[in-house]
Parts: structure tokens; sequence; C-alpha cells
């Protein structure tokens, strides 16, 4: 939530917006999966969707943060652990609210 939040000071391009509502969830797919998700609503003139990338970018982060001692090889890599697929799976604009 808060990187979403952030994405005007991380992402030069992107101007602050006021945002409603933020909602990040992750989850576990299967065995080897995790999948994250954001919704964010905002009342502008813009869309949402960096701010909801970067959220689910960052909540992907915080897990390969907490998952990375497991699989630490002996050079200090990790051979299996990868972020894919961020995508913008749905984008309406309504005059407002916005959703991204």
């Amino acid at each position: 939530i808060q990187a979403a939040k952030l994405t005007p000071q991380l992402l030069p391009m992107c101007h602050p917006i006021e945002i409603t509502s933020i909602d990040v969830r992750c989850f576990i797919e299967d065995d080897e999966h995790v999948a994250c998700r954001a919704r964010v609503k905002a009342i502008a003139r813009t869309g949402v969707e960096m701010e909801a990338l970067t959220a689910v970018s960052v909540a992907l982060l915080n897990v390969w943060d907490m998952v990375k001692k497991m699989e630490k090889d002996e050079r200090g890599l990790y051979p299996e652990t990868l972020i894919e697929k961020i995508i913008v799976e749905n984008k309406i604009k309504t005059g407002t609210p916005l959703e991204g």
C-alpha cells in the first residue's frame, strides 16, 4: 500500500494523485508460486496503473526478501527465484473515480 502512495517519489514522470482506495493481496498459488494483485482507485484525470504496478512490484520484492534465505546457493545467488509476468489485467476509466 505504501509503495502505491510513494509512486511519484519513485517514478519522476508520475505526479501525485488523490488515491481513494488501495487493496494489495498476495496469495500462494501452489508449492512454487506466489501471486500478488493490487487494485487502486482514485479521483483523478489520469489512470492509476503505475501506482498498481508499483504496489505489486514492491509486494513481490517483500515476498522475495522473506523467502530468499531458503534458496540461497553457495555463491549467494538465487537460481530458482524470479519475479515475472507483472501486467495490468484490467483498467476501468469512468469519469470519477478511476480504477487501475
